[in-house]
C-alpha cells in the first residue's frame, strides 16, 4: 500500500429537510386542524481515528463527501426521515486543518476518536408547530436550516517513539531493518527511502518502542530542496530524534551541522528535543579514525556519539537502550498527566475533596 500522509478533502453537511404544510381533511372529522409534519435533520460529517489504518492513501482518489439532506415533512403529522452521516476514517494521529485559516480543527490521536467536522441543517418546523388558541390554521412552515462546507486537510503524523534523521545514506534504513522487523528499500544511491517507514524495537519484554524511518535530508531542505522537510513533521510526536551521521563520509562534523540546521529551521521545537548521535558504518573504519571523528563531533555537538555499524550489528544495544531511557520518561510524564485529568474529573464531579499529592 503506497504511504501518503496529507490529502486536501471539501466536506459538506446536509440540508435539513422543510416543514409542511397540511391540513386534516377527512370525511365525518370536522375542524381537523394542521398536521403538517417537521423536516428531517441534515447529515453529519464525522472524523474517525482508527488503527487500523496507517495511510492517508483513500483521499486520493476521492476528495468530496457530502452528508445526506433531511427529507421533507409530510402531512398527518409525519416528520422527515434525518439525512444519512458520514464518517472519515483517518489513521490515528491524524490532524484536521482548515484549508483557509490554517486553524487546527482537532488531532485524532486516539483509537476510536470521533470529531464533528461539519454539523448537518435543523430540520424546518411544520405548520402543525405553530397552531395556537389564537392561530387555529397557521399556513406558515420553516424551511431547513443550510448544511456547512469547507476544504480541510487531513495531515498524518506518525505515532513514533523515537525518529531516526540524517543526510541520504547516512544508513538509517539499514539501521532499521538491522533493529526491527521492518524490511525497508536499501541501495547505494541517495533517497533510497521516498516515505517514512515504522519498526517496533524490542529490547526485552516490556522495553519495545516504536522506531520511525524518515527520508533523508539534504541542505536546503526547509526551502524545498530535495524532499523538502515536510516529513520532519513525524518527528513532532517523537520522544527523543537518533541523529545518524556516516562515519565514512568527507566531512560528518558538517553532515551533523546541515541536518541540525534543517531541524531548526524547521521550528515546532524540534531543536529542543533530546538527540541521541550516532557514528554509523564504524564496520568500514579503524579504531583510531573513529576515535579521532567522535571527538570532533563531540565539540560540535556537545554529547559523545556512540559508534555503531548495523552490518556487525556493534554498539546497537547501547545506542537503543539510551533511546529508550527517553521514550520511558515521557510514557510516565503522559500516564500522570492522565491520572492527574482523571483526579481533576473526579474532583469536579465532587467524588473526592482534595487532590493530594503522590508521596511514596
Amino acid at each position: 500500500m503506497k504511504f501518503l500522509d496529507q490529502a486536501k478533502i471539501y466536506i459538506r453537511s446536509g440540508n435539513g429537510g422543510a416543514g409542511c404544510v397540511s391540513f386534516r381533511r377527512e370525511k365525518y372529522i370536522s375542524h381537523g386542524g394542521p398536521n403538517g409534519g417537521d423536516g428531517g435533520k441534515g447529515g453529519d460529517v464525522w472524523a474517525v481515528a482508527t488503527r487500523d489504518l496507517n495511510t492517508l492513501i483513500d483521499y486520493r482518489y476521492k476528495q468530496h463527501f457530502k452528508a445526506g439532506t433531511g427529507t421533507h415533512g409530510m402531512g398527518r403529522d409525519r416528520s422527515g426521515a434525518g439525512g444519512e452521516d458520514v464518517e472519515l476514517k483517518v489513521p490515528v494521529g491524524t490532524q484536521i486543518i482548515d484549508a483557509d485559516t490554517g486553524r487546527v480543527l482537532i488531532d485524532l490521536t486516539e483509537d476510536g476518536q470521533k470529531a464533528l467536522l461539519a454539523k448537518g441543517g435543523n430540520g424546518g418546523w411544520g405548520n402543525a408547530r405553530f397552531k395556537s388558541s389564537t392561530n387555529q390554521a397557521p399556513r406558515t412552515a420553516n424551511p431547513g436550516e443550510p448544511g456547512e462546507e469547507r476544504w480541510v486537510w487531513l495531515r498524518l503524523k506518525l505515532l513514533a517513539d523515537a525518529g531516526l534523521v540524517g543526510l541520504p545514506n547516512a544508513g538509517k534504513s539499514t539501521f532499521l531493518s538491522t533493529v526491527t522487523a521492518a524490511k525497508p528499500k536499501t541501495a547505494d544511491y541517495a533517497f533510497t527511502t521516498l516515505h517514512p517507514h515504522l519498526g517496533v524495537v524490542s529490547l526485552g519484554t516490556a522495553e519495545r518502542f516504536v522506531l520511525a524511518d524518515l527520508p533523508g535530508l539534504i541542505e536546503g531542505a526547509s526551502e524545498g530542496a530535495g524532499l523538502g522537510h515536510r516529513f520532519l513533521g513525524h518527528v513532532e510526536r517523537c520522544a527523543a530524534i537518533l541523529h545518524l551521521v556516516d562515519g565514512t563520509a568527507l566531512d560528518p562534523v558538517e553532515n551533523y551541522r546541515v541536518i541540525r540546521n534543517e531541524l531548526i529551521n524547521y521550528g515546532a521545537e524540534l531543536e529542543s528535543k533530546p538527540e541521541i548521535v550516532a557514528l554509523t558504518k564504524c564496520d568500514a573504519m579503524p579504531s583510531d579514525m573513529i576515535s579521532d571523528i567522535c571527538d570532533l563531533l563531540e565539540a560540535e555537538c556537545g554529547q559523545r556519539p556512540l559508534p555503531v555499524s548495523s552490518v556487525s550489528q556493534t554498539g546497537l544495544k547501547a545506542f537503543l537502550s539510551a533511546a529508550f531511557q527517553h521514550v520511558e520518561q515521557r510514557r510516565a510524564n503522559e500516564k500522570a498527566a492522565r491520572e492527574l485529568k482523571v483526579k481533576q474529573d473526579a474532583l469536579k464531579r465532587g467524588e473526592i475533596d482534595e487532590i493530594r499529592p503522590w508521596s511514596p
